[in-house]
């Protein structure tokens, strides 16, 4: 059976499509994958979600004004709410948390 010139287009068409939307689904679940601060991974720096609630006993270098997302790790923009960071991986930390790897090199 021969294929139509018209019959491969669409058929690649309809596969560009699924691609596409495989994609989108995987950068969606990607961005659902929030850091929590129960992690351990979070723990071991002791991540918060909310930069304003660092024990300031334990991290007593953490200066107001820091946060993720102006910290050199982040991956996102600086307006970002949720973004990726180099210490965690898929997970996305809060552009208003803080650790204690923060840098700003």
């Amino acid at each position: 059976m021969t294929t139509t010139r018209r019959e491969f287009i669409v058929a690649g068409l309809g596969s560009a499509v699924g691609l596409c939307a495989a994609l989108a689904a995987s950068r969606d679940a990607r961005a659902d994958d929030k850091l929590s601060e129960s992690d351990p991974a979070a723990q071991a720096v002791g991540y918060v979600i909310v930069a304003a609630k660092v024990d300031k006993k334990r991290f007593p270098d953490y200066k107001a004004g820091q946060t993720c997302n102006n910290c050199s790790l982040f991956q996102g923009n600086p307006t970002d709410a949720w973004g990726g960071c180099t210490l965690f991986d898929t997970k996305q930390v809060a552009g208003g948390g803080w650790c204690s790897s923060y840098t700003n090199m």
